[in-house]
């Protein structure tokens, strides 16, 4: 019930266009999961804002989406730099004449697996700026922006409210051995959408997150990872049977920004095929530490 009356939202979401008119910016946009995210937004109706550290991945996702039929601006920012949060967010909202939904998907572990006591006080500051820094940054930015998009319309459910979607990973939820900063600053992604999700309810604003696992990105090329042996055991390795495709998360950032997850917030969705719930990484028998690809399962 809402004020006396009930809102039946799976009945008056539009079927078509999911984000008709919404405003967006993504960061992490060039490649990857941020890149399908920002194709799926431009098919759904939203304008975009593509930034990325590589411009010119962020223009070639920008015209993609609008060759496809969309509208899209290409924001070249590096949003671990403690001075860029804020200009690109206004770069953002100086195309976009506001702002709805705010994606954060830059993130990476950066180096290769490291024992906990070689790890640097530079590599320990590196993984939270690009893990968790500027995901606090450019929240914070863009706040004002999503709450002046927010109103009555939104409190009464006749206008979808802002949302805030961020990129974390299935490894904040279980181990992973060599990368424990890595997943610390992951799992504290987690953490802080629940608890500004709660803070920020009063202006109708969602906070949600996204975690992947075994998605093909330039981060994770498995094509050059795997034989043709590992390639017959992913249905071993996944439940569902494939590896995913960054369009598998970018449909879930679709419906996390859009009217159908209207009741949806503080929350995260496991976009992993599987993984999750079946386990997680695995000590090999043949002394080559660990592996979450085991040959002898």
């Amino acid at each position: 019930m809402d004020g006396g009356r009930t809102v039946d939202r799976a009945r008056t979401a539009d079927p078509g266009p999911l984000l008709e008119g919404r405003r967006a910016l993504v960061t992490g946009g060039g490649h990857g999961i941020g890149r399908g995210t920002c194709l799926a937004f431009g098919s759904h109706g939203a304008a975009v804002v593509v930034a990325d550290v590589d411009g010119e991945a962020a223009e070639r996702t920008a015209s993609d989406v609008v060759a496809a039929g969309g509208a899209a601006w290409a924001v070249t920012a590096d949003v671990t730099d403690r001075g860029a949060a804020a200009a690109t967010v206004e770069a953002a909202v100086d195309r976009l004449g506001g702002l709805d939904v705010l994606v954060n998907g830059v993130g990476h572990y950066l180096h290769p697996v490291t024992p906990f006591a070689d790890v640097t006080d530079d590599q320990i500051a590196e993984l939270y700026e690009i893990n968790l820094g500027h995901v606090l940054r450019v929240t914070r930015a863009a706040l004002p922006h999503l709450i002046a998009a927010g109103g009555p319309e939104v409190a009464a459910g006749t206008r979808p409210g802002p949302s805030i979607v961020n990129l974390t990973t299935v490894e904040a939820f279980r181990g992973i051995p060599g990368h424990p900063v890595y997943a610390a600053f992951k799992a504290a992604v987690v953490q802080f959408s629940k608890s500004l999700a709660l803070q920020v309810s009063e202006h109708g604003i969602r906070v949600n997150d996204i975690a992947p696992d075994v998605t093909r990105s330039q981060q994770l090329p498995y094509e050059r990872w795997l034989g043709e042996e590992d390639v017959a055991r992913i249905p071993s390795w996944v439940p569902l049977g494939r590896l995913g495709e960054p369009g598998d998360a970018a449909g879930v950032a679709v419906f996390l920004a859009s009217e159908l997850s209207a009741f949806v917030t503080g929350t995260t969705v496991h976009c992993d095929g599987g993984t999750y719930a079946a386990g997680g990484w695995y000590r090999t028998r043949h002394g080559r530490g660990w592996t979450n690809r085991p040959h002898d399962a």
